[in-house]
């Protein structure tokens, strides 16, 4: 048996065991032993039946006086009742619909049981336990001793694991358990022995044991810290290898055009905030050097990160390169492509859409009229130069897109995207350079998604970050309001006043289709989730029959979805009922209200994003956010995003209520969520950086190090774009 070995091959996995693990990814030994506990039950408190109390979670250990299968005629369901005894009392244990247990547990059986005391009609019992049988032989031999019985499922921390039909914790812990003791002097140790040492981690084949075994919560988390450094360190060789490698390469110095910014910055509608201003700055002085940007610009929904980009963007087309504006959705990219026509109607910009559907010309020429062009033409115009800025999804790196003269790429909510990536935006045989070097260029990537320090320390490392930390002026802060089922009436009254007075609204729902639900969370209460198709029928028919009341929904058509959108911002629809597709990218002035149909369903980032869809003019504008949810826990996220007013002070809090796993870009990393948590840990993460940095010192392209560059490379490959 090695790494390597097929999971098939152990004994007591058979074909149908073998496809489940597939689907969660597990395929060989090496899968299985690394596939980690997403948390631990703690089993460890052992107690003598007499002292236990009730609500607390313990473990006891005696024997069986008897057992059997009664049926609860209320609740139509099969109750397993078991006498156990020790030597200080006897309690009664409780199982549901668990009718089979009778054929595995007999009278006279030892065993140790954990789980929850209940009480009720003044007896305490244990309800749900796990158990395990203990070897009587073995017992008697160590004259009872407990300590020397090594427990698996019982009596200890125990590994709880994401599960699948049939495949459950207690099947992982019972494989592991034969599997681990064959396979751990096996497992290679992966990080130098230099940094084990500096660091005082534990030993790889260690932490395996302890991840799924621990000795204590100590050795738990000791062994947690060991696979988020290691993790993390990848992460870190990683990101700083591409920014060595960037300051390798050559871009286009771009002077700063002084008097063209003041002309545009005068024409603006609106004046700049300081953090804009700052932002732009920042970007053109950047730019004005012979090596690539690679700057992040974050700002919170509506603070003006368009207009900085544009800035950039015109300083460059004025040194006659080109720019190329990249967006994640039609939508998005068509809304950027009249934004930006409409900043540079003053300035003679031949600018372009390229997506799926339709491609657009606004030409100069014409007097910058928008005009529908071929794929053919609008790709000939822009290996020809005669497109300043060309502005799409990702059609733009997929397709045969070639420039003539490509100096800014922009990017909004797309963060990972590296040398490889803007090379292929590059004619390769073009190098545009007297020493026959390839010219790469800068790099501008946008968010609305307020990323935390930590995490943008991780993740975006290679990156230069500037803040827009203000809203634009005459803005008001929206009123957020969490409400109750009983206090509906009450918002829906409220929502006729404001269509009444020519607002519009939004009404988001977390499902398209009816009839879905989802067990709440640590709860076994099965909840209904509002359905977009539902709510549009239940407004349209019972609530709102004399409104104009709109659907939108991603498995819409491409052209339907633009009718409702344009529809909607034509103030021809009052009330738009939609799912997530309105969260970035749908700028409606006049919608003032902002309502969030089962609010726990969604990450905080996300809701902030949303709310954001409103308070976009000087009208005071609401966010309600609607629950049924009785969970502690999302009543005190939901009370964050009320006492937040600044997206970045929101992400902390959700990062320390629900950790790192919901922010933007970080789930493609693969980490487990047990490792997921390490991003909280700023300490881990600056340690996991200098100790890459002391690695690329002594070997910047890791040849010394062939185990770490193989998993650098594979990393590479997985987070850039493809």
């Amino acid at each position: 048996m090695n790494l390597s070995t097929p999971v098939e091959k152990i004994s007591g996995i058979g074909p149908v065991s073998k496809n489940k693990l597939k689907r969660l990814g597990i395929k060989t030994i090496e899968d299985l032993i690394f596939y980690f506990p997403r948390r631990y039950e703690d089993f460890s408190h052992l107690v003598k039946i007499s002292e236990i109390r009730i609500n607390e979670i313990c473990t006891i250990r005696g024997k069986i006086l008897e057992i059997e299968n009664n049926q609860s005629w209320k609740k139509k369901m099969i109750l397993t009742r078991a006498i156990i005894e020790d030597e200080s009392g006897a309690i009664e244990a409780v199982w549901f619909q668990q009718p089979y247990l009778i054929k595995t547990l007999k009278k006279g059986d030892y065993l140790y049981l954990s789980g929850k005391t209940i009480l009720k009609k003044n007896k305490i019992y244990l309800s749900n336990p796990v158990y395990e049988k203990i070897n009587l032989e073995k017992l008697n031999h160590n004259q009872g001793n407990e300590t020397e019985i090594i427990l698996t499922h019982t009596g200890r921390l125990v590994p709880i694991y994401p599960e699948t039909k049939n495949i459950s914790s207690k099947w992982f812990r019972s494989i592991l358990k034969i599997v681990l003791p064959k396979i751990k002097e096996k497992i290679p140790e992966t990080l130098p022995k230099k940094i084990l040492e500096e660091t005082n981690l534990l030993s790889r084949p260690e932490a395996v044991w302890q991840i799924h075994f621990p000795d204590s919560k100590e050795m738990a988390e000791k062994a947690k810290e060991r696979f988020s450094f290691e993790d993390l360190f990848y992460i870190e060789l990683f990101i700083l290898q591409e920014r060595a490698q960037l300051s390798q390469e050559k871009a286009v110095a771009f002077p700063i055009k002084t008097e063209i910014i003041k002309d545009f910055v005068n024409s603006l509608p609106f004046k700049l905030t300081n953090g804009q201003k700052k932002a732009a700055w920042k970007i053109l002085k950047d730019m004005e050097k012979g090596k690539p940007m690679n700057r992040l610009l974050e700002g919170d929904v509506g603070s003006g990160k368009t207009v900085v980009a544009v800035t950039a963007a015109l300083n460059v087309i004025k040194s006659n390169w080109q720019v190329a504006f990249m967006a994640p959705t039609e939508i998005l990219a068509k809304q950027h492509f009249k934004e930006v026509a409409n900043l540079l109607t003053d300035f003679g910009a031949n600018i372009g859409l390229l997506t799926g559907k339709q491609d657009l010309l606004r030409s100069k020429k014409l007097k910058n009229e928008t005009i529908e062009i071929s794929r053919e033409k609008l790709l000939e115009k822009t290996l020809k130069g005669e497109i300043d800025i060309l502005i799409g999804t990702h059609a733009l790196i997929r397709d045969k897109v070639k420039f003539n003269k490509l100096g800014l790429v922009i990017l909004d909510e797309q963060h990972r995207f590296g040398v490889e990536q803007r090379a292929k935006l590059i004619q390769p045989s073009k190098t545009n350079s007297s020493d026959n070097k390839r010219i790469i260029p800068h790099l501008l990537s946008m968010t609305a998604t307020p990323i935390p320090r930590t995490l943008a320390l991780t993740i975006y490392g290679d990156l230069d970050i500037s803040l827009i930390d203000e809203m634009p002026k005459g803005r008001k802060r929206i009123i957020t309001k969490i409400v109750k089922p009983e206090e509906r009436k009450k918002v829906y009254e409220f929502i006729k006043k404001e269509v009444k007075k020519g607002r519009q609204v939004f009404v988001i729902c977390p499902r398209i289709e009816k009839n879905e639900e989802v067990e709440e969370e640590n709860n076994n209460i099965k909840r209904k989730i509002k359905s977009v198709e539902e709510e549009y029928e239940k407004l349209t028919k019972d609530i709102f029959p004399d409104l104009r009341i709109g659907i939108l929904h991603g498995k819409m058509k491409p052209k339907e979805k633009e009718k409702v959108m344009e529809n909607f911002k034509n103030k021809k629809i009052d009330i738009l009922v939609s799912t997530s597709v309105v969260e970035v990218g749908i700028d409606v002035p006049n919608a003032t209200v902002m309502i969030i149909e089962g609010a726990e369903r969604f990450g905080l980032a996300q809701l902030h994003q949303f709310r954001g869809r409103v308070g976009r003019s000087s009208s005071q504008s609401y966010c309600f956010l609607f629950t049924n949810s009785p969970s502690k826990k999302t009543w005190q996220r939901l009370k964050a995003l009320i006492s937040s007013e600044n997206g970045f002070d929101l992400a902390e809090k959700d990062l320390k209520i629900r950790g790192p796993g919901d922010f933007a870009g970080v789930k493609q990393w693969g980490m487990p969520d047990l490792i997921m948590d390490s991003l909280m840990n700023t300490r881990l993460v600056e340690k996991a950086r200098e100790a890459a940095k002391k690695i690329l010192i002594n070997s910047p392209h890791l040849k010394k190090y062939p185990y770490l560059k193989a998993k650098v490379e594979k990393l590479r490959k997985k987070i850039h774009l493809e």
